[in-house]
């Protein structure tokens, strides 16, 4: 993720990493890791897991959170969740695929149907034409 921060930053997209680990192991796995040395954006502390509880992805037989993405439009909407199990990493050109999705998606009455990309037409969104695309 920390790799590809400034495409999201140039997509309009905050990143936000959330664990259920304190802020003490944290500081000890910045000091320790080349990977999050590069990280730039907030990592919070969900030690209490209310966030992780919140949406759904707490493991409450670790205690830990589900590696996962949230995606939440600026209007506060919750537009796309996904979970992988940890031995699954995130794919980031999918990521990024789903986000320009929805920003082609927002605020005009076209669809983006399997394996969209950006410059792709999309699918008009009518009534008459649900099920028979």
């Amino acid at each position: 993720m920390a790799d590809h921060y400034q495409e999201f930053q140039g997509l309009g997209v905050e990143v936000i990493a959330i664990s259920t680990d304190s802020i003490y192991a944290h500081k000890i796995f910045a000091q320790s890791s080349p990977s999050l040395s590069k990280v730039t954006y907030p990592i919070l502390s969900d030690h209490n897991q209310q966030i992780a509880q919140t949406y759904q992805v707490l493991n409450k037989d670790t205690g830990t959170a589900n590696r996962a993405v949230i995606i939440i439009s600026p209007e506060g909407l919750i537009k796309c969740i996904l979970q992988y199990p940890n031995s699954v990493g995130r794919s980031i050109p999918e990521l990024i695929r789903v986000i320009q999705a929805l920003q082609f998606t927002q605020g005009n009455n076209k669809g983006a149907p399997a394996n969209w990309q950006p410059n792709n037409e999309g699918l008009t969104i009518q009534w008459e034409t649900v099920g028979k695309i």
